[in-house]
């Protein structure tokens, strides 16, 4: 009688990260319909955070690895939702920086303050915790080298 495989393949292993990203977005939209906003909107609040004073259409879009264009029609929502505000330069009159809001930073804030987040991550101790993140990192590394431009 023939053993069965029991290796875990890379395939196995793509699935699973599929899987887990699938059920992270919608946990995470669930979570986030009582403040009228969505994930990829808060991804780039995070970034005009993270880039303070650099934060430009431009500089969100390289960071986030997205098309200007979708930048652009996400950061205008944004703005008419009061989350941010785009600020001309003094210097060039073309150049159009991006601040988050008193709103904007109080969104921040709300939205690292999960409480399901919390609770699915505490059946990994810190050993884990650390394990997990070094790993997802590396992953993390490997995958934007091969990202289509």
């Amino acid at each position: 009688m023939k053993k069965p495989n029991l290796a875990i393949t890379n395939f196995d292993l793509w699935l699973l990260m599929h899987d887990i990203t699938h059920a992270v977005i919608l946990i995470r939209q669930r979570e986030l319909i009582p403040y009228n906003i969505g994930d990829r909107q808060l991804w780039i609040l995070h970034a005009i955070r993270n880039l303070g004073s650099k934060a430009t259409i431009n500089t969100i879009a390289k960071e986030l690895d997205r098309k200007i264009s979708v930048i652009s029609r996400q950061t205008a929502m944004l703005e008419n939702d009061g989350l941010i505000k785009r600020i001309k330069s003094k210097s060039k009159s073309r150049l159009l920086t991006i601040e988050l809001t008193e709103k904007g930073l109080d969104m921040l804030k709300v939205s690292r303050e999960s409480k399901r987040i919390d609770e699915i991550l505490s059946i990994l101790n810190e050993e884990e915790r650390q394990q997990l993140h070094a790993t997802l990192n590396k992953v993390l590394a490997e995958l934007k080298i091969h990202i289509p431009r």
